[in-house]
């Protein structure tokens, strides 16, 4: 597969009525400081994932470089 990769559409995590719900609840259940501590801690591992997306990608990419492929490697998923 070439290094432009057809990706599906993205929807935001959020944005769904179940969520919607879910967040009434949280808002009924908990004080805003744990409300705010969730979402940042969320925020974080998505952050965090995001990062190491983007690290494994580099390192596909170095890889690719130094042995001289062309085209970049292949990537598995």
């Amino acid at each position: 597969m070439s290094s432009e990769q057809v990706r599906a559409p993205f929807r935001r995590p959020g944005r769904t009525p179940v969520a919607g719900a879910l967040r009434a609840v949280e808002t009924f259940l908990l004080s805003g400081g744990q409300q705010t501590a969730r979402r940042n801690a969320w925020a974080a591992v998505v952050a965090d994932r995001q990062r190491a997306r983007d690290r494994r990608e580099a390192e596909y990419e170095m890889a690719a470089l130094t042995a001289g492929v062309p085209g970049g490697a292949a990537r598995p998923r």
